[in-house]
């Protein structure tokens, strides 16, 4: 059975069987960052089940690369402005910040924004925690019994910081202006605790990368909402020399 969510994957779906049920992702096998992905997130998987679903089992060969994942029930976390999922979503933000670097995770060196970012700016998004890198409602899911942090697709080594100022992208994106997003940021240690200048850096080279994409993909309206968003945030932080 399909599922309605697995946007970065070329198919997800429930597979019912004697030893299921199974949430399964499945890329296809070419060379690139996609199937890349599918190796990173069976990588990480043992050091992360504290807030994954476990992979289980994992399927290779010329044309597919498949992981087969607990079923686990949750829906996607609601970030409207008043919504009371907020602070279970900014705990689970927490959490994904206290896991330890593991070893897989030592070379995977956060770099998706160097190529966007001022000279020199780079230097503020290294580091050494373990970052989930794709905070968004669909990958924070809110269950009855336990909350899930899913599609560890692209871990990567780097500053604390950026996982909570990607909650931060979301809740604006969400309809919160700047202000009530930083108030809910300012729950997670690794936001109140960064440089502001490293936060500075990071919306300028995140408000470029996401117009840029937006431009290219006129057909896509949810990545214009989504960089408007953003240069929203980066003016409510004095920044109006972006592009």
């Amino acid at each position: 059975m399909p599922t309605e969510r697995g946007f970065g994957s070329d198919l997800t779906a429930i597979v019912e069987c004697e030893n299921g049920p199974f949430f399964v992702k499945a890329m296809r096998n070419k060379p690139g960052g996609r199937r890349d992905q599918m190796f990173r997130e069976k990588a990480i998987n043992p050091f992360v089940r504290a807030l994954a679903p476990a992979v289980l089992w994992s399927v290779e060969d010329t044309r597919w690369v498949v992981l087969g994942f607990e079923r686990v029930e949750g829906r996607r976390s609601d970030l409207l402005p008043g919504a009371s999922d907020l602070p279970t979503v900014v705990e689970l933000i927490n959490r994904v910040g206290e896991f330890a670097l593991p070893e897989p995770a030592l070379g995977w060196r956060e770099e998706r924004w160097d190529w966007w970012a001022d000279e020199g700016a780079p230097a503020f998004f290294r580091g050494d925690t373990l970052l989930h890198g794709d905070i968004n409602p669909s990958n924070l899911l809110i269950g009855e019994r336990r909350n899930w942090v899913v599609d560890w697709a692209w871990p990567t080594r780097g500053a604390a910081f950026i996982d909570p100022a990607l909650l931060v992208t979301q809740l604006v994106a969400g309809g919160h202006s700047p202000e009530e997003a930083e108030t809910w940021a300012a729950g997670c240690p690794a936001w109140s605790g960064a440089d502001p200048k490293a936060i500075d850096a990071w919306a300028v080279a995140y408000a470029r990368m996401t117009r840029v994409r937006a431009l290219r993909k006129p057909d896509a309206p949810w990545l214009k909402a989504m960089a408007d968003a953003i240069e929203s945030w980066a003016n409510h932080r004095g920044i109006t020399d972006i592009l």
